[in-house]
């Protein structure tokens, strides 16, 4: 959910800032929907390691903190860069993307 919602979300950002006709309420529940779910999923593997004593490697949960980091730094500037808020949510989707694409290839 988080690598293919983050992507889905960021392309769709993307096409509404040239599309006015995707620029709806439903691309940011869309957007917070994916985003509190990099969130979910960041605390759930931080239980699973400190109650479970799950062994992963290092740069797995690097990964999953700077995607939380990420989103974080996305909602802030969303004031700042109102003017271009659907690029800044378009490239941040899509960077949240390929967090999570490496994060997945570094588990294995």
């Amino acid at each position: 959910m988080v690598i293919i919602g983050n992507g889905l979300a960021g392309v769709w950002a993307l096409a509404a800032h040239w599309r006015h006709a995707l620029r709806t309420r439903a691309l940011w529940w869309f957007t917070v929907v994916v985003e509190v779910a990099v969130l979910v999923q960041v605390i759930l593997g931080v239980q699973l390691v400190a109650g479970e004593h799950i062994k992963v490697k290092q740069f797995h949960m690097f990964y999953g903190f700077v995607a939380v980091i990420a989103v974080t730094i996305l909602y802030s500037y969303r004031q700042q860069l109102r003017h271009r808020l659907y690029l800044l949510y378009g490239f941040g989707g899509l960077f949240v993307m390929g967090l999570g694409i490496r994060a997945l290839l570094v588990l294995g």
